[in-house]
């Protein structure tokens, strides 16, 4: 007989907060794990893809619908152990957003990564796994944009990039990479003075994809 095993999605959704990089957590209320933080997921229904899913879970159970999240898959994990009531393979996609509000699920919140040293589950190796995809995705491709609004400063992206990567970075070199790199960046015409100092020109995200060369974190 073939064994039947649930499938869940599970949700490492990012953003930037009061110069943090958040996840958007909830704090268990029942057991396995009571009170300790847990990713937002759900199990897929018979009838639906597993895109669709991970759209619904953070629709319904993350309370973020519309919001605009760049969701990807992540990765599978499907040992026997990872759930103490049963055996749950989940399928994890990593979402990336700009400074969002609060969720509409009161249960929802966004909590640093530095202060989510315990996790239920196997949540925090998804979450560190999570971190990684973002910030190698950083330096191939042009997702660094989607952390910042519609329209940003090269300094705006720069923090961005600083507290992704979790170290800081030459404002000058860094400066002239963004602007030269062909499709990353479109400037909008407008200026901003919200930085402090001279006026700022403000870039939109541009239509390329794969940055070429690289930013690389070394």
């Amino acid at each position: 007989m073939v064994p039947r095993i649930p499938v869940s999605v599970d949700l490492v959704v990012l953003t930037v907060r009061s110069s943090a990089l958040c996840a958007l957590v909830w704090r268990r209320d029942r057991p396995p794990y009571p009170d300790m933080w847990a990713l937002s997921g759900g199990f897929i229904h018979l009838d639906e893809d597993l895109p669709a899913a991970a759209a619904r879970v953070l629709a319904e159970r993350a309370g973020m619908a519309g919001a605009p999240v760049h969701l990807e898959q992540l990765r599978t994990y499907g040992y026997p152990d990872r759930d103490p009531r049963q055996r749950v393979v989940s399928v994890a996609y990593l979402g990336l957003a700009p400074d969002l509000p609060a969720s509409t699920e009161a249960h929802m919140s966004w909590q640093p990564l530095s202060e989510l040293t315990e996790m239920a589950f196997d949540h925090r190796r998804i979450m560190l796994d999570g971190l990684e995809r973002a910030r190698s995705k950083l330096e191939y491709t042009s997702l660094g944009a989607a952390f910042c609004p519609t329209e940003f400063t090269v300094a705006e992206l720069r923090r961005v990039y600083e507290i992704v990567w979790g170290r800081p970075l030459d404002p000058r070199n860094f400066h002239r990479k963004v602007t030269k790199t062909e499709g990353f960046l479109v400037p909008s015409g407008r200026t901003t003075t919200r930085d402090g100092g001279r006026p700022a020109m403000l870039y939109r995200r541009g239509p390329a994809e794969a940055l070429h060369p690289p930013m690389l974190r070394v």
